[in-house]
């Protein structure tokens, strides 16, 4: 499976912004998909995840009511919805896919894409 991220860029604080990820290959072994940030200094975090099967969602605490994760299953594309993005959302943003069910663990990574977020 191959991914690509990608829509990046600075926005404002308080303002949105969405990150695509398209995934092609063997895109039939998609059990889940999931996005990973990593601030400068700091290691890489879970930000969200989706079942390709169903849309269950799981989210970390710290974006929980402002992003939402989803997928176009028949675009084989994973979406971000990053909305009141705050300073400390700075990252590069990294999508993975996964064949198994646990959300932590993922077999896949995609190059990142850098949000910076300016207050």
């Amino acid at each position: 499976v191959q991914l690509q991220a990608y829509g990046g860029g600075v926005v404002q604080a308080g303002g949105s912004l969405r990150l695509p990820c398209a995934a092609s290959g063997r895109t039939f072994s998609i059990a889940k998909m999931g996005w990973f940030r990593q601030a400068p200094g700091k290691e890489r975090e879970f930000v969200a995840g989706v079942r390709w099967t169903g849309g269950i969602t799981n989210y970390a605490d710290s974006v929980k009511g402002r992003f939402t994760i989803s997928r176009d299953n028949a675009k084989n594309t994973m979406y971000l919805q990053m909305n009141s993005v705050k300073p400390e959302d700075t990252a590069v943003y990294y999508c993975a896919s996964s064949r198994g069910s646990i959300w932590y663990e993922y077999d896949y990574w995609g190059q990142g894409t850098l949000v910076t977020v300016s207050s």
